[in-house]
C-alpha cells in the first residue's frame, strides 16, 4: 500500500512514525522543509529564549533505520483524485492512499495591509524574522533623536488573545523587565508599551473562566495592556486603527488572531468549510473520496462531542494520526477491513504559560484548574515530553534552566541577510538597500 503523506507537522510526523517499518506499507512523507517544527515554542524563538534548532528536528534523522519511509522536499501544487496522483514542483507522484496533513497557516482575513505589514508567527522562519525586528527596533532607538520615532519603535501590538498571543505578550514583557535594560542602559524602558488586542470578552477564550481571569491578571501584572472586545481594523506600517476608533502608533504589529487550513488545489471547494478546513467523516476520510484522508488542523470532523469540529491543537492531530495508522493497518490486512474504529477525541486538558512561574492549566476529568508555579511546572514537563529527540529535549531544558537562573537569554542576534516570505514594504526597501 503506497501511502503519501503531505506535511510533516504533528499529524503527518506521527502517522509516518506509526507506519514506520510496518510490513505492507510504502510511505512517502512530503514537506517543503527538511525538519519538523515544534510550533508551541515558536514564541520562545521569537523572544530569544530558544534557538531555532532547539525546536526543529531533522526529518531524515527520525527515519534513519526505516525500511519503508522516504522523504521528499517539495511544494505540493495540486491533487488529482481521478488519477490517484499529486502534482509537485519536482513532478507527479502516484498514491494508493493520500493523507493531507498540511496543517494551518496565518489567516489575515483578506486584509492586504496586514499581509504586507504585520508579522505572523506560524513557522520557525517567521519566528526568527520577528526576533530580528524586535531586537533591531531597540538598536534603532539608541540612535534615534525623535521622541515620536522612539515611542513608535518601543510600542508593540499583539493581535489575538489565544495561547500564542498570551504567551508572546508575557515573554516580551519579561524581556522588558529583565533582559533589555541590561542590553540598553541608555534607554528608558518605562516608555515601552505592549498592547494585547482580543476581539472577544476574555483572553484564552476556549479555556475555563478561571484561566481567562488569571491569564489577564498575570499579563497586567507584567505590564501588558489588555484591550478586550476590540479588533484591529487597519495598519499601514505606522498607525494601528482599532475597531473602537482609537489608534496606536507602532512599528511592530504581531498577528496571532486566526489560522486557516492549508488546502491543496484539486480538493472540491464544496468540501471546504469555515476556517478553510476539509470535511471528513469519523474515520478522517475526505467526503466523496475512497482513498483520501485529512488529519490535524486542516481536517474538519463533526462529532456529538464536537459538533463544530475539533480544536486545532497538537493533541488532536497526534491522536487522529494514531487512529488513522491503526485503521490503515486493518485495511492492509483486508481480513480486518470491516473493523475500522471511528475517531473520538479524549480531551486531556489545555494549558498556557504567561511568564516565569505563571501559567494556567485546565483538566476536564476530573474537573481541575491549576494556576501559578505548579501549573508552570506542568506546562514545562509536558512540552519537554512532546519535543522530538533526546538532544532537543536536553537543549531546551538547559536553556530554560539558564534563563530561569540568570534572568537572561543568550540568543539576541541580528542576521542581516534574511529570507522573508511575507515582507513588510519597509523591510523590502531595507533589504534592497
Amino acid at each position: 500500500m503506497k501511502v503519501v503523506i503531505l506535511g510533516a507537522g504533528f499529524a503527518g510526523m506521527k502517522l509516518a512514525r506509526s507506519l514506520n517499518n510496518k510490513p505492507g506499507f510504502d510511505v512517502l512523507l512530503i514537506d517543503k522543509f527538511n525538519y519538523h517544527q515544534f510550533q508551541p515554542l515558536f514564541y520562545q524563538v521569537a523572544t530569544a529564549g530558544l534557538d531555532a534548532s532547539n525546536i526543529s528536528f531533522p526529518l531524515r534523522k527520525a527515519f534513519h533505520k526505516s525500511k519503508n519511509v522516504r522523504i521528499r522536499l517539495t511544494k505540493v501544487t495540486g491533487v488529482v483524485p481521478a488519477e490517484n496522483k499529486i502534482t509537485t514542483e519536482v513532478g507527479d507522484i502516484g498514491y494508493d492512499i493520500l493523507v493531507i496533513a498540511l496543517g494551518a497557516d496565518t489567516n489575515f482575513f483578506g486584509n492586504q495591509k496586514l499581509i504586507d505589514y504585520a508579522f505572523p508567527m506560524k513557522s520557525t522562519i517567521e519566528a526568527l524574522q520577528l526576533r530580528h525586528r524586535l531586537i533591531e527596533n531597540f538598536e534603532n532607538v539608541v540612535i534615534s533623536r525623535s521622541e515620536e520615532e522612539i515611542q513608535k519603535l518601543m510600542t508593540i501590538v499583539i493581535v489575538g488573545g489565544g495561547p500564542t498571543g498570551v504567551e508572546l505578550g508575557g515573554a516580551i514583557a519579561e524581556m522588558k523587565k529583565y533582559t533589555l535594560p541590561n542590553d540598553y542602559p541608555e534607554i528608558d524602558f518605562s516608555k515601552m508599551k505592549i498592547f494585547l488586542l482580543e476581539g472577544t470578552g476574555a483572553t484564552l477564550g476556549p479555556m475555563s473562566q478561571k484561566s481567562q481571569e488569571q491569564s489577564q491578571k498575570y499579563l497586567e501584572r507584567l505590564g501588558v495592556t489588555v484591550i478586550l472586545n476590540t479588533v484591529l481594523k487597519d495598519y499601514d506600517g505606522e498607525i494601528a486603527t482599532l475597531s473602537n476608533g482609537e489608534t496606536i502608533t507602532t512599528s511592530t504589529v504581531i498577528w496571532a488572531a486566526g489560522i486557516k487550513g492549508n488546502v491543496p488545489e484539486g480538493i472540491d471547494p464544496a468540501l471546504v468549510v469555515r476556517g478553510n478546513r476539509i470535511k471528513v467523516d469519523r474515520f478522517n476520510k475526505v467526503h466523496d473520496h475512497h482513498n483520501i484522508y485529512a488529519i490535524g488542523d486542516v481536517a474538519y470532523m463533526e462529532t456529538p462531542k464536537y459538533p463544530k469540529g475539533h480544536p486545532q491543537v497538537a493533541n488532536v492531530a497526534i491522536n487522529q494520526a494514531k487512529n488513522l495508522a491503526n485503521n490503515l493497518r486493518r485495511l492492509e490486512m483486508k481480513s480486518k477491513a470491516d473493523m475500522l474504529e471511528e475517531f473520538e477525541y479524549d480531551d486531556k486538558g489545555s494549558m498556557a504559560t504567561v511568564g516565569r512561574n505563571l501559567a494556567v492549566v485546565d483538566i476536564p476529568k476530573p474537573k481541575l484548574h491549576f494556576g501559578g508555579f505548579f501549573a508552570w511546572l506542568i506546562w514545562m514537563f509536558l512540552h519537554l515530553v512532546l519535543i522530538l529527540g533526546v538532544k532537543n529535549k536536553l537543549q531546551v531544558f538547559i536553556n530554560w534552566m539558564y534563563n530561569y537562573i540568570t534572568y537572561d537569554q543568550s540568543l539576541r542576534l541580528i542576521f542581516k541577510v534574511f529570507y522573508r516570505p511575507r515582507t513588510p514594504q519597509k523591510e523590502i526597501e531595507y533589504i534592497k538597500t
